[in-house]
């Protein structure tokens, strides 16, 4: 029926219930509380995350070796602690070094994490084993070259004054060439080191502080031998008069197989002076260069005085009085270049014991006959090389130098030569007709001429440099029924 009411069913609308008040504002404030609720639970939460995190957070160093991370330690103490280890190891296995741990590169970071992971036993365990140690040393250099390493400045003057000793005690000597005899006084008196004038290192030397493999310093003793003995090198060695193969050999301490190998062309009989030798022998980085004054005893043979007798028939003679031997010291300053004598001056003599002249008689007195004496051929002369096996060379005479180059016969007699002799050059040969001739090689001029007769001290030429000579000077040779004397021995 129209009015009776809306039919609910028709479904035309929803019906709206009236809330009261206060339950609406009741409903809004539980929900305000909850909502604080919730974010004073949340607040709460992160803070107590706050707090485990802070409570598990750990300071730590990082260990970096040129900026690269290699480990993590729980403090520099330990760090410390394996410097000190190290340093103490490396100095007991080299205790006559100053060892110093290399520690470049290696910086700590301090740092702070989360449960960090700390490797203190892997860390230290890696830096063991990079960590390495060198010895200061000093670094010898001759001539802009490095020839060896030693512990300090001390050493180095140490082993500089070694190398010295080395060559002013002899025992260079010791393995080469004959040397010089010595009176009985200079060699019960003096030792090597007294008659050393000067003793000089021809290189330039200066050290380098250097860091070192502990393992390459030298001490006194390995430095000497080092620059004394050398290593085995190349070098082209000059034949000089009185050389031979074996001389040679025996001097540089190698075989005369060595040197025939490397010089095959070369032979022992046909060696001449300026020959040039391939030799591979060792060779010391410095040269030591010492002067000194040495002593030669000298046996001098007796004047021969010739008188004239009527009772003796022509070309005949009698010894009416033998005479006697005498004794001379010969004095000498050596210059030396690491042992080996390069240079030899005649500072002069000292009659020890006079010789006793023999007195001969002789049937008649013939002109231009021999005094038997023997006088210097060249006024003023320097003897730059003496007789016989020396200093590894033999030698037939003496050679002599001065400013006056005019020579002059020795003694009296006849001109059995004069021309070109091989080695010789211009050489003049007089016979004094008792037994003796003398020699006058490498003249400029001869003056003379075969079979002509000569006075004591009548000029025969000119000093000069033909044949084999290095320098102008005069090859004197005082020879006895053809075998070569001393010349010393005889010239007054």
């Amino acid at each position: 029926m129209p009015g009776s009411g809306r039919n609910d069913d028709a479904g035309e609308g929803m019906v709206n219930v009236p809330v009261p008040k206060d339950s609406l504002r009741r409903l809004r404030l539980t929900c305000l509380a909850a909502t604080a609720g919730i974010a004073l639970l949340t607040v709460s939460f992160i803070g107590a995350h706050k707090h485990y995190v802070e409570a598990n957070t750990e300071a730590y160093y990082r260990v970096l070796l040129h900026g690269k991370e290699i480990g993590t330690l729980s403090g520099k103490d330990r760090l410390k602690a394996l410097f000190e280890e190290k340093q103490q190891e490396y100095q007991k296995k080299y205790p006559d070094e100053v060892m110093v741990l290399q520690t470049d590169g290696i910086t700590t970071q301090a740092a702070r994490n989360y449960k960090p992971v700390i490797d203190n036993e892997g860390t230290i365990d890696k830096l063991d084993g990079l960590l390495k140690a060198y010895a200061v040393g000093v670094q010898l250099v001759v001539d802009g070259k490095a020839v060896g390493i030693v512990k300090d400045q001390e050493t180095a003057s140490a082993v500089l004054q070694g190398v010295k000793a080395y060559y002013i005690s002899g025992k260079k000597e010791a393995s080469g060439a004959p040397q010089l005899k010595k009176t009985a006084a200079s060699s019960a008196s003096a030792s090597p080191e007294d008659k050393v004038e000067s003793a000089d290192i021809r290189e330039q030397l200066s050290v380098m502080p250097i860091k070192a493999d502990p393992n390459k310093v030298m001490d006194v003793q390995e430095a000497v031998k080092a620059l004394t003995v050398g290593v085995d090198a190349p070098l082209v060695y000059s034949v000089q008069e009185g050389d031979t193969v074996s001389s040679i050999a025996g001097r540089y301490g190698i075989s005369q197989k060595e040197i025939f190998q490397n010089n095959p062309e070369v032979k022992e009989l046909t060696l001449q002076i300026g020959d040039e030798l391939k030799l591979t022998v060792p060779q010391p980085p410095i040269t030591v260069v010492t002067t000194e004054k040495a002593e030669e005893q000298i046996v001098t043979e007796p004047e021969v005085i010739v008188r004239t007798s009527e009772l003796l028939p022509k070309g005949k003679t009698k010894v009416v009085r033998p005479g006697q031997t005498g004794l001379k010291v010969m004095q000498y300053r050596l210059t030396k270049e690491n042992g080996e004598v390069v240079k030899e001056e005649w500072l002069g003599q000292t009659v020890v014991k006079a010789s006793l002249p023999e007195v001969v008689y002789r049937g008649t007195k013939i002109a231009h006959e021999a005094s038997g004496s023997f006088a210097w051929p060249v006024i003023g002369a320097v003897i730059s090389s003496t007789f016989g096996e020396r200093w590894g060379r033999s030698h037939k005479g003496v050679d002599l130098v001065s400013g006056n180059r005019t020579i002059k016969a020795a003694d009296a007699g006849t001109v059995s030569f004069a021309g070109v002799q091989h080695g010789y050059g211009n050489v003049v040969i007089i016979n004094h007709g008792n037994g003796y001739e003398t020699y006058y090689g490498h003249l400029s001029k001869i003056s003379v001429s075969v079979g002509q007769k000569l006075e004591q001290g009548e000029r025969i030429g000119i000093m000069g440099n033909t044949g084999r000579s290095t320098g102008t000077h005069l090859h004197f040779e005082i020879r006895k029924s053809g075998t070569a004397m001393n010349p010393l021995k005889y010239l007054q």
